[in-house]
């Protein structure tokens, strides 16, 4: 048989039997530039840029386009395009309302940069619907699910047509690793048996022990696939990821059957689907088999703290369709160490006296990088575990965004005040976002309808995540009345270091310490859209703190506030490191 894309011998097709190519030639590319300067173009968003590079390299083959609407339709409703072929997650281009775009007509297709990456020739604009396709691909529209809070902000109408793809997006880093299919196809060719690892997670010994028990059951090589496009919010950087990947592979792994290569998915955290998304994608990389694990693809729990799936869903919607797929399932087994052999074993396989040892996530973090200790040998190679190490301080020097959200005049910012004051006592340096300071400063010139709303909130949290995600303390003080709104605030900063504080205070206590005379006037009809008069204020359903300041003092819910974060860990108790206390 013969790759579509590289013309070499291969045992395993691509899905669809060929691998979709949307890059223009080089010696037309420079005409094509200039033409599609001229034309009206459309920046879109970071998952699109992801998207696009795989349509373009043949990752999603043999979907050659943001889907039309008869392709959305089906994969909503039988995770198939409108060809038959499997596919089970939505890959689309949403625009905004207003959008200068028509039917017929050609539209340059821009990054965050504003640099020109393909042409895009409208065939097609049509209305989708975001709670339909939250439940019908995610199963939920709990806005704790970091997609369904995302697809919010989605444009609600979505263009499809063919694709010329100018550019592929610049990767400054691990260049080498970065193999398109059709290239990690040819590193692959004349391999019977190839066993993808999907990973989003630095490996431990347990994955290493694993992988290379799976590849051997096959007698296959290894695919080491690793996402470094988007990921759930506050995973591991893909920086400190690769370099683990590296450090492994040239290492531990028998290099005539591992490849590493690097995957630039925008992750949906979709369970199952994604699940079966990920074997399609393997699939066309050249892979017979995908390792699947509990909760894969999972987002974690949802507001009630159930999880979105369960832990086998994923292995099972795999297996159901492995045969038409062409990718054997290989179930993620639990395995465990035992001490006195110095080795893992499979659970189901240990006599009922068996010793063991384990180390869970948790702790991981907790009793181990946050507590500046070193991960055992037995649990993590000491290359890992000096990298992780080198990456992530104690947990009392890392960020932490404490998101205050009431009415007007609740007592945010007094409270936010007053804890300013205690974390700096605490040894922790503290940024304020104030809504009223951002509104002048930030977001000035924006109105209150519920779009700039959204965008002013949107904004905080934008600087609230990158004060976080470099170590600082951040506390956000804005009314946010949008539920969506915060909760995509929270996917950004990530849900392990965001403290939503509901500062629940009635609106008629409100009211009356309105020096402002704000509700006054939009009693009187002076001022349209006053979040709780004629616009609703959304309370949180679960927030990790709730104020009542009738009852208690701004220093004692400071103090309520300071305590939790003392038990989270991002700050030490006085005498804990301070001095010779």
């Amino acid at each position: 048989m013969k790759s579509a894309s590289t013309g070499t011998s291969t045992l395993i097709q691509p899905y669809g039997g060929r691998l979709v190519d949307l890059v223009v030639p080089a010696g037309d590319r420079e005409k094509e530039k200039n033409r599609a300067s001229r034309l009206p173009s459309i920046q879109i968003s970071d998952r699109s840029v992801c998207d696009l590079e795989l349509l373009a390299t043949g990752a999603f083959s043999p979907l050659d386009r943001f889907m039309g609407r008869e392709d959305h339709r089906r994969v909503l409703d039988e995770m198939r395009l409108s060809s038959g072929h499997l596919f089970p997650i939505p890959v689309t281009l949403p625009v905004e309302e207003g959008t200068p775009i028509s039917l017929d007509q050609e539209v340059a297709l821009r990054n965050s940069k504003n640099e020109l990456l393909a042409v895009l020739a409208v065939e097609e604009i049509y209305e989708w619907d975001r709670n339909e396709a939250s439940q019908r691909v995610f199963g939920t529209q709990d806005l704790r699910h970091p997609l369904v809070a995302e697809m919010h902000r989605w444009g609600r109408w979505n263009v499809s047509g063919r694709l010329r793809v100018l550019a592929l997006p610049v990767h400054h880093d691990f260049r080498e690793l970065r193999l398109k299919p059709g290239e990690a196809r040819e590193r692959l060719t004349g391999h019977a048996n190839v066993v993808a690892f999907q990973t989003r997670n630095p490996l431990h010994r347990v994955h290493e022990e694993l992988t290379k028990r799976a590849a051997e059951r096959v007698d296959g090589t290894l695919l080491l696939h690793p996402v470094v496009g988007m990921t759930k919010p506050g995973d591991v950087d893909h920086f400190t990821r690769v370099r683990t990947y590296k450090a492994l592979a040239e290492r531990y792994y028998d290099p005539g059957r591992i490849v590493l290569a690097l995957l630039p998915l925008a992750m949906r955290m979709a369970g199952p689907r994604e699940a079966l998304w990920h074997a399609l994608i393997r699939r066309n990389y050249g892979a017979n088999h995908l390792i699947v694990g509990r909760d894969h693809a999972s987002p974690g729990v949802d507001s009630s703290g159930r999880p979105f799936y369960g832990p086998y869903d994923a292995q099972e919607m795999v297996a159901r369709h492995a045969a038409e797929l062409g990718v054997a399932m290989i179930p993620f087994g639990e395995l465990v160490y035992l001490p006195e052999e110095d080795r893992y074993e499979e659970v189901g396989k240990l006599p009922a006296d068996a010793r063991t040892a384990s180390i869970s996530g948790t702790q991981v973090r907790e009793d181990y990088l946050e507590a500046g200790r070193k991960l055992p040998e037995w649990f993590t190679r000491p290359e890992v575990a000096e990298i992780l190490s080198e990456t992530y301080p104690p947990r009392h020097r890392q960020g932490v965004c404490v998101w205050f959200t009431g009415l007007s005049g609740a007592g945010k910012s007094t409270t936010a005040e007053v804890l300013t004051v205690l974390l700096l006592e605490h040894g922790r340096q503290v940024t304020v976002l104030d809504g009223d300071v951002v509104r002048t400063h930030l977001s000035k010139g924006l109105g209150f309808s519920k779009e700039d709303r959204d965008v002013n909130i949107r904004r905080i949290g934008f600087v609230a995540a990158e004060i976080a995600r470099h170590g600082g303390v951040v506390l956000a003080a804005a009314v946010s009345p949008y539920r969506a709104t915060r909760n995509d605030v929270r996917n950004m900063v990530g849900s392990d270091r965001f403290v939503e504080v509901f500062v629940d205070t009635p609106i008629e206590v409100c009211e009356g310490r309105d020096f402002k005379g704000l509700y006054a006037k939009a009693r009187r009809g002076e001022l349209k859209g006053f979040t709780g008069i004629d616009d609703p204020y959304e309370p949180p359903r679960h927030p990790e703190i709730t104020l009542e300041t009738t009852r208690s003092t701004p220093e004692e819910n400071a103090r309520k506030i300071l305590a939790h974060l003392i038990e989270k860990g991002f700050a030490r108790k006085l005498g804990v490191g301070f001095g010779p206390g």
